[in-house]
């Protein structure tokens, strides 16, 4: 007999080589997909996941035997079973329902159910096969039969479902008490991560008017470095060859953009320049940042408890963490009171700090920071304000989600000072040239010029002769 007073019965199949079928993880671009012949679609704006969409026959006796299972099982004691022990009591139970009502259901579509019924009860439900898709970027789920992918940069409408809202709403206070939150009608907004590191964002009724709504911001497992986004196209070699010459240099540097134009991916690839001898604290809201570095101390904060209490900001690790020795400092993305504290720590003596903001481009990032030290409520003259931001930040760069899905850095800018109450910028590379051709994005990497003041700093920093050698190459 089993554990919950059910008959032994023969394995059903080899449970870890039958398992529902994904995208190879390798896939680095839309064509590829296409052209290995992967059980996924893109037609019309629709991504499907499965090999052969589930009859309605075997639909009706998923929910059958789940709506069993629910009734039989005890809850308390299955989620206290290793996952293994839990899937051979499930098969039992599948194959007993099967066997008793004859069910007309094939060997793999009873393992397809197998593997849906394990997601329901300890994973998270019909987002499992997503989630285990490297291709896709970004999960949204608008309602219970509307979720969306980012995959490549274009939004596709998936043939994924949940049972009904009181569903999504389930999966919604699974991942929220993962954390130790709480997701309800008295707290209706919750900020999440999940095992992997994905971000979550969550959001029900009575502030979300069309029912519960997700939105799973996918954590990359692969280690994006520099020379990878230039293969990408995303930059130049030009460009990289700069960005060394500005780690190793140690300027402070701002990375701007919109939502999801991948200015942490490109964080982290910059992560990558810095010496390893070095000591950084990185800071963040949610910890997505991966820096490619033995020696980093990372730090997340921290919303408060239901009884209010227990609230760590970004400002308030910052400036624990200037008392912890960095090197340099990494700010997962500034947009608030943190601002002061990450400019003050880029003019006391820790250079080559780095952190990402949203802007349309790089004099608006300015913009940006100079409205957050005045809404902060620091009681600064308008001047000293410009002055403290044009002292600290020494490089803005800009990376756009392009009309084609690709994200390119379009702008990278060198903040050259002070002059009649006004930030001065100077655009080192520009994005130019844009055309459109049969939906792909073309355009040149063009190098423009490199401030004087600039070349002084980094050959200060001892950084000279990547400098020569990065002018040589500019001009070859």
């Amino acid at each position: 007999m089993s554990r919950f007073g059910r008959k032994d019965i023969p394995e059903l199949v080899d449970t870890t080589s039958q398992k529902a079928p994904i995208l190879s993880s390798d896939l680095t671009g839309q064509e590829k997909g296409t052209k290995q012949g992967f059980h996924s679609s893109q037609e019309n704006n629709h991504y499907k996941t499965k090999v052969v969409n589930q009859s309605q026959n075997v639909f009706v006796f998923k929910e059958k035997v789940f709506d069993r299972i629910i009734k039989h099982i005890d809850l308390v004691a299955a989620a206290k079973m290793p996952s293994s022990e839990l899937r051979h009591e499930i098969e039992h139970y599948v194959l007993e329902y099967s066997e008793e009502h004859q069910a007309q259901v094939s060997r793999k579509e009873l393992q397809d159910i197998i593997n849906d019924i394990m997601d329901d009860m300890v994973g998270l439900g019909p987002l499992e096969i997503l989630l285990k898709d490297s291709t896709i970027n970004d999960i949204l789920i608008n309602s219970y039969n509307l979720v969306f992918v980012e995959r490549f940069g274009k939004l596709f409408k998936t043939d994924i479902s949940f049972r009904d809202e009181k569903h999504v709403l389930q999966i919604a206070q699974r991942i929220a008490s993962q954390v130790g939150r709480r997701i309800d009608e008295l707290s209706p907004m919750v900020d999440a991560r999940l095992q992997d590191g994905s971000r979550v964002n969550i959001i029900i009724p009575p502030v979300s008017l069309g029912g519960a709504s997700i939105s799973i911001r996918k954590f990359q497992q692969q280690n994006i470095k520099l020379k990878d986004l230039v293969q990408y196209n995303s930059l130049s070699l030009k460009m990289a060859e700069f960005l060394k010459v500005a780690a190793e240099a140690r300027l402070n540097i701002i990375i701007s953009g919109g939502t999801g134009a991948g200015k942490t991916t490109l964080l982290n690839a910059l992560s990558g320049l810095i010496d390893p001898s070095e000591r950084v604290i990185s800071i963040e809201d949610s910890a997505e940042l991966k820096l490619l570095l033995p020696h980093v101390v990372r730090l997340e904060s921290r919303p408060s408890n239901m009884e209010g209490a227990g609230l760590v900001t970004i400002s308030d690790l910052l400036k624990n963490a200037l008392r912890m020795r960095p090197d340099r400092l990494v700010i997962g993305e500034c947009r608030g009171a943190e601002a002061f504290d990450m400019l003050q720590a880029m003019n006391t003596g820790h250079n080559g700090s780095m952190s990402t903001l949203h802007s349309n481009n790089t004099r608006e990032a300015l913009h940006r920071i100079e409205n957050m030290l005045l809404m902060a409520g620091h009681d600064f003259p308008n001047q000293v304000v410009k002055s403290y931001i044009a002292d600290a930040i020494d490089l803005i760069v800009h990376v756009a989600r392009m009309k084609d899905g690709v994200r390119r850095v379009t702008q990278i800018s060198s903040v050259t000072g002070l002059e009649d109450n006004k930030i001065n910028i100077q655009d080192i590379f520009l994005f130019n040239n844009v055309t459109e051709e049969k939906g792909k994005i073309k355009g040149n990497f063009e190098f423009q010029d490199l401030p004087k003041m600039l070349c002084e700093k980094i050959e200060n920093h001892g950084a000279g002769n990547a400098l020569n050698n990065f002018l040589k190459l500019v001009s070859s």
